[in-house]
């Protein structure tokens, strides 16, 4: 659901000021238990072979100006505080 956001996937780009990457297949913890079945039985014959499988959807690079980054940062270590006490 969530990585299906173009808004979403851009603003954790920003805020974590790494690229994020969204795969073809966003339904990967289904993915994930059928290729590992898939290498128990040897439907697969390695992990590189699966990999081969991976397509990207899209790319997400960091855009956000790094004073903005630190003041949403710093404003939600605040909320966070407030939250817990």
């Amino acid at each position: 659901g969530a990585s299906a956001n173009n808004l979403m996937m851009q603003f954790q780009s920003d805020l974590l000021n790494v690229p994020v990457i969204r795969p073809a297949n966003t339904d990967t913890t289904a993915l994930g238990a059928t290729y590992l079945a898939g290498l128990a039985v040897g439907v697969w014959k390695s992990k590189i072979e699966i990999a081969k499988q991976w397509k990207i959807n899209k790319h997400f690079k960091p855009k956000m100006k790094s004073v903005t980054r630190n003041t949403l940062l710093a404003n939600w270590i605040k909320g966070l505080k407030q939250a817990t006490v």
